[in-house]
């Protein structure tokens, strides 16, 4: 998982492009979702974003997905679950310093951000806290009916 977590972010440019056309058609496809009803459809379409998620990103499933936003870099995948930005523990390297064998997730965030137009502005933007009751659910599902204007 770690080695296709740092191909993901050395090719955020292509996975970020592909997921912005993935998200275009979840949009458009709101009034299905809506007829078939947004919390049926939450069991299965999680289940498909988790098995996908977790092979390209080893993402944790916070149900508030930033990887547009962190050069494809899952920021959950931080050992103190930093959301906005490294601590001061990066090693010169680049490495964590509670797990020194993985490179910074931040780090790699910075890396993966500088790929994607507009994603060094991203990168700046606050993230909230993690909204632990979302935790297990499908943040696809989630931006599709806050793009298409419906509630969260």
């Amino acid at each position: 998982m770690y080695t296709l977590r740092l191909w993901s972010v050395r090719h955020a440019r292509g996975l970020n492009r592909f997921y912005q056309g993935f998200e275009r058609a979840l949009v458009a496809l709101d009034p299905l979702w809506r007829r078939i009803g947004y919390e049926r459809l939450e069991r299965p379409v999680a289940a498909v974003e988790r098995t996908v998620k977790a092979t390209l990103f080893d993402c944790k499933m916070c149900g508030q997905c930033v990887l547009s936003s962190t050069g494809m870099s899952c920021p959950m995948n931080c050992p103190k679950n930093l959301r906005n930005g490294p601590c001061g523990g990066v090693r010169e390297n680049g490495h964590c310093e509670v797990r020194p064998q993985m490179k910074c997730v931040w780090h790699q965030a910075v890396a993966g951000s500088a790929r994607i137009r507009g994603g060094a502005e991203a990168i700046r933007a606050v993230q909230p806290p993690v909204d632990r009751r979302l935790t297990g659910r499908s943040s696809w599902l989630r931006v599709a009916r806050e793009r298409a204007g419906g509630q969260s």
